[in-house]
């Protein structure tokens, strides 16, 4: 366990190291001076150079490189110039919100999707295989911002159940921030459980044609047993890989949702730093959802050998 283990963390720090390098230097090849970009067309040559001093572009580029990175394992990840306030608070502030409702998301996904799945797949072509089929190949198509906005138009304009945006702030209590965030999670898990739920059938059914299985029904096991005992569990592979990959679409995929109902997430965060030209938080949010993407791959690759031990023995 310790070699596989291994090899994942050298693999995990290798491509942060690349992401970190990709992220810093699609930034700096840019067109024009930052600093001018920041200040605008209008900004005087003199405002320009005191802001490149401050930001400190006048000093080679591996030393910003390398302040940079020690900004990051410290937490100094600078002053942003739109909002006058430090990018670590920032972020901070809007992590409390955007990780909650990925996380909310994920979860109605992977229960409905899972469930879904395995019922399609124990009643192969037979009506309620279609349905599910024909009801995921619907949430493929839709966007999740246009779902979005039928959830606004019906909970919240037509039956007044919820709110059609904004959110109250953890302080307010648990409750009400998780009804804040449910209409959001529902319009984010829409295509993501149309997706797995197609995934998860799949797998049930090529599992369910193994020999193991008809050795356990001929022993006696019933079929939901076996179907939730034995095929589940090991068709749960490309399911697990799915999952980390839609939980980490949904942490970097939330900008659209978050401003269709105006919530103060991350992605709203990089949106309107986007649009004010604040270079210095989209760099550092860009690189954090980027290490928030391996890092899920990471524990993927580690619930790959709690999942299935022949995977962690055929990388030793």
């Amino acid at each position: 366990m310790s070699v596989f283990l291994l090899k994942r963390l050298i693999t995990l720090l290798a491509t942060l190291a690349g992401a970190s390098l990709v992220v810093f230097g699609v930034l700096e090849v840019l067109p024009g001076n930052a600093a001018q970009v920041l200040m605008g067309a209008d900004a005087s040559p003199e405002a320009i150079q005191a802001l490149t001093a401050k930001l400190g572009l006048d000093h080679p580029v591996h030393e910003r490189y390398l302040a940079w990175i020690h900004g990051l394992f410290t937490g100094d990840m600078g002053l942003s110039y739109a909002y006058g306030s430090p990018v670590g608070e920032l972020v901070r502030e809007r992590l409390a919100l955007t990780v909650p409702l990925a996380l909310m998301a994920m979860t109605l996904t992977a229960v409905v999707a899972i469930a879904a799945g395995v019922y399609a797949a124990s009643h192969h072509n037979k009506a309620p295989d279609v349905g599910v089929m024909a009801l995921s190949q619907l949430g493929v198509a839709v966007p999740n911002f246009w779902f979005a906005i039928l959830l606004i138009l019906l909970f919240s304009v037509k039956l007044q159940w919820f709110s059609a945006g904004g959110f109250p702030g953890w302080d307010e209590g648990l409750l009400p921030g998780l009804r804040a965030l449910l209409l959001p999670a529902i319009a984010l898990a829409v295509v993501q459980s149309a997706i797995l739920a197609r995934i998860t059938r799949s797998a049930v059914l090529d599992v369910l044609r193994e020999d193991f299985v008809r050795t356990a029904r001929a022993r006696g096991v019933s079929r939901r047993g076996a179907l939730w005992g034995h095929v589940l569990r090991n068709a749960m592979i490309p399911v697990v890989t799915v999952m980390g990959l839609q939980f980490a679409e949904l942490l970097a995929g939330t900008i659209v949702v978050e401003n269709v109902f105006y919530l103060p997430g991350l992605g709203r965060l990089i949106f309107q730093s986007i649009a004010n030209r604040d270079l210095i938080v989209v760099r550092n949010c860009v690189m954090l959802l980027a290490a928030m993407v391996v890092i899920v791959n990471f524990v993927v690759d580690l619930l790959y050998a709690v999942i299935d031990p022949r995977v962690k023995a055929a990388d030793l």
